[in-house]
């Protein structure tokens, strides 16, 4: 591959990232398919607080999305990571890496507090991320489910994201 560029995405990338996003997620086990949706939707509602590309000089090849969510003790700034895709003739190669390194960067940047997110723990604990019992999101097993503490103390309760995830 090519010199790897991350930037944020422009009204003409929204088709490449649905490109993107379905092949990344057409044969993982635990989707559904909406994560298109999801990135739609969150756009359409004005919750979409970042959204990179990976682009690698001729096509985007990765795409991460950051919304708010809310939580029950009412910490503020917190905010769900997700989806992040990638092509997956380009998995493995450290675009996911450096998304989610940028992500981080860039909403510790605006003043965030947190990012929660579900994902696979061994992967994601590489960037800081943890399982905290004291963190909930019903429904998934738990240990998927983990926060980074950007700023501040972890908070506690129940995490809701965006209704764009339903």
């Amino acid at each position: 591959m090519s010199a790897l560029t991350i930037r944020p995405e422009t009204d003409a990338d929204h088709a490449q990232i649905a490109v993107v996003t379905n092949a990344a997620f057409a044969e993982v086990e635990h989707s559904d398919g909406s994560e298109v949706q999801i990135v739609d939707k969150l756009r359409q509602d004005g919750d979409l607080a970042l959204s990179l590309v990976a682009e690698d000089g001729e096509r985007i090849v990765g795409h991460v999305a950051v919304s708010p969510v809310t939580i029950s003790d009412g910490s503020e700034d917190w905010y769900g990571l997700g989806p992040i895709s990638v092509l997956p003739v380009h998995q493995r190669e450290g675009v996911g890496l450096r998304l989610m390194q940028r992500a981080i960067a860039d909403m510790r940047a605006t003043g965030a507090r947190g990012i929660v997110l579900l994902g696979e723990p061994a992967y994601y604990k590489r960037f800081g991320f943890e399982h905290d019992p004291q963190l909930v999101y019903p429904g998934p097993p738990a240990e998927y489910f983990q926060r980074l503490v950007l700023e501040g103390e972890a908070p506690s309760g129940t995490v809701s994201y965006a209704p764009a995830f339903g």
